[in-house]
């Protein structure tokens, strides 16, 4: 397993850590790999995977209505229910737009919670985080972005996603393919898209410019990143996958940063 830490050495941070992986494992890991912090809205990703777990037991359908009216699963794990980024008040009619939002992934997860008769935080425990052996990530208040977790753990979610084994490999293609094609909208601190494709709460890079993953991650790649300075994108074409914590939240400084890692994990480690 490689050293990771050089390619981390010039970021503004006080703390952070990152990992690559493989369909076969860990390939290296940079900074200290058990340092809790909150992953912020990859969070989602979380929300995403039990959902699809959910999804395949029967317990919810993508397609049954939820939220408000006119609103199905589909369209809150796809950020085109309506809602606001932050309030519950609608900004459009469902289907109509891409309005990134942390009311939808919570109306989402309370959802799966009444349909699976238990807390949330229970059923992800169950279904997902015991499973893989998650056992320094932990639902800490909202599942849209309370989720806190370590590089360690991180990687395994991200290969989990990689080369799923909870669900199967066409339920995650299906997560992973854009719901709602065409439709514009904003992915939050980074910049307006015409169209801003979106997966079950996965952010589909397709050409967006700028972006926060690297110029030489495949327009397939889908993953997440996070206010308090966190990222996991995972790579399908390269089989290569990445997961990131600090303590900075993001700003201009990822911008400069994360790109220019992914592109040399990429160039590192593609198959």
């Amino acid at each position: 397993m490689d050293d990771l830490t050089d390619l981390i050495a010039d970021w503004p941070v006080d703390n952070a850590a990152v990992g690559v992986v493989n369909a076969d494992g860990v390939l290296g890991l940079g900074g200290d790999g058990d340092l809790q912090l909150r992953t912020a809205s990859v969070s989602k990703l979380f929300v995403g995977l039990a959902a699809l777990i959910a999804l395949e037991e029967g317990t919810i359908k993508l397609d049954e209505n939820a939220g408000p009216n006119g609103s199905t699963v589909r369209h809150l794990l796809s950020h085109t229910a309506g809602y606001g980024f932050d309030t519950d008040d609608l900004s459009a009619e469902p289907g109509k737009r891409r309005i990134y939002s942390n009311v939808g992934i919570e109306v989402s997860a309370s959802h799966l919670a009444d349909k699976a008769a238990m807390p949330f935080e229970e059923y992800l425990r169950l279904a997902v985080l015991e499973p893989l052996g998650l056992s320094a990530t932990a639902l800490q208040g909202s599942p849209a972005h309370d989720i806190h977790s370590t590089v360690n753990d991180l990687v395994i979610f991200a290969r989990e996603l990689l080369s799923p084994t909870l669900v199967a490999p066409a339920t995650m293609e299906e997560a992973t393919t854009v719901q709602f094609p065409g439709l514009r909208g904003t992915v939050p601190g980074i910049g307006s898209f015409d169209p801003n494709p979106w997966g079950l709460t996965f952010e589909i890079r397709d050409d967006k410019n700028p972006h926060w993953t690297g110029e030489k991650n495949h327009p397939d790649t889908f993953g997440h990143f996070g206010g308090s300075g966190s990222f996991l994108w995972v790579d399908p074409q390269a089989g290569i996958a990445a997961a990131s914590l600090s303590d900075r939240g993001f700003s201009d400084w990822a911008l400069e940063v994360w790109p220019r890692f992914s592109d040399e994990v990429l160039a590192r480690y593609s198959r």
